[in-house]
């Protein structure tokens, strides 16, 4: 059997098109080459897929090469990439799989076979989260310092990804840039989406604030209604919001409440409530849509028997008031809006942790 990557890759590349027909379904036979969106299954064109030609060298059978991204590499790198895989050993065992040849060695239990899965569906959502890196040390922890943001209370809710997808409609090319990923939640925990932002590698200007200079430098995907990117356990206090960057400001000040980002002022008006809940914060952002979010839920957590008060900054958002007047300001402004006892429980710890 196989016994190093480059032989795999060379029992693949035998079969490059029966390769390419299962793991790239998307795409289609052109003359010599398979031709697919990108090595993640996107339909498209861009992407070229030798088909015939040695084993190895220039020309390879199974050589594939990105002409929008400029990305190429081997039908190994189509398997890890199309069936969200990060590990070589789960890659090496699913082209196994795939060319019906034994395991490289027993193993106590096998490892679920993983398929493509439809773009902007909630597995493909989980697996970008999964394939993502933790926050700390990267482009998008640098990020969050420059939008204020310097101890990163996120509950484990974020993550990076230094080359992920970008493509501004179904015409165009598919690009790559660093990305903040985060989870979208349900009450019980269950990952059901994910959020990008994707980040400006050059760093941080005020025009962009960090973002990267394209169309639409934030976009959700998988199942969002209801649900949300949670930061903490909700239990009978829980602080809500529209922007991830807005509830990651109230958590410089309170870091020990629950807080949740429901990514939009529509999907903040729809958010489901925890059973436990008794006093829910609504931190609106100041404009005719952060109005009729605030009304909403305020209605609808009255009628489920919970307190709601609303959090209301002095600019348009709380991460314009953070930037813009500092940690100790915020803190002030939000003492006199908390309810007398939450004030006790949350922000002696807040004041403790933040300084």
């Amino acid at each position: 059997m196989p016994r190093d990557a480059f032989e795999l890759a060379c029992r693949l590349a035998r079969d490059a098109e029966a390769v390419c027909r299962h793991y790239l379904s998307n795409g289609r036979r052109q003359g010599r080459y398979w031709t697919v969106g990108d090595v993640r299954n996107t339909p498209g064109r861009s992407m070229f897929v030798r088909l015939s030609g040695p084993e190895s060298g220039p020309g390879a059978a199974g050589h594939w090469t990105d002409a929008a991204s400029a990305e190429h590499g081997d039908l190994l790198d189509v398997i890890r990439e199309s069936c969200g895989l990060v590990n070589f050993r789960d890659v090496a065992e699913e082209a196994r799989r795939f060319l019906s040849l034994p395991r490289a060695e027993p193993r106590r239990s096998p490892t679920p076979v993983r398929t493509p899965v439809p773009a902007g569906s909630p597995e493909a959502a989980q697996r970008l989260f999964a394939m993502s890196q933790p926050i700390p040390d990267t482009l998008a922890a640098a990020y969050l310092r420059n939008r204020g943001i310097k101890a990163v209370h996120d509950a484990g809710a974020l993550r990076f990804h230094p080359r992920c997808y970008y493509r501004p409609d179904d015409s165009s090319p598919t690009e790559t840039w660093p990305a903040m990923i985060a989870a979208v939640t349900d009450l019980d925990g269950k990952l059901t989406g994910a959020h990008r932002t994707w980040l400006d590698p050059d760093g941080f200007s005020e025009a962009t604030l960090g973002k990267a200079p394209i169309d639409t430098p934030r976009r959700a995907m998988g199942g969002l209604l209801g649900h949300a990117v949670r930061f903490g356990a909700a239990d009978d206090v829980l602080a809500v919001g529209e922007g991830i960057e807005t509830m990651l400001s109230l958590r410089c000040v309170l870091p020990a409440m629950p807080m949740a980002a429901a990514l939009s002022a529509n999907h903040l008006g729809a958010l489901l409530l925890p059973l436990t809940l008794r006093r829910l914060y609504i931190a609106r952002d100041a404009d005719a849509a952060g109005d009729a979010a605030l009304t909403a839920l305020t209605e609808r957590a009255d009628a489920a028997g919970i307190e709601a008060l609303a959090l209301s900054p002095r600019m348009g958002d709380f991460n314009e008031e953070l930037r813009a007047f500092g940690v100790g300001a915020l803190r002030a402004a939000l003492r006199i809006q908390l309810a007398p006892q939450d004030g006790v429980r949350f922000m002696r710890q807040g004041t403790a942790r933040t300084g």
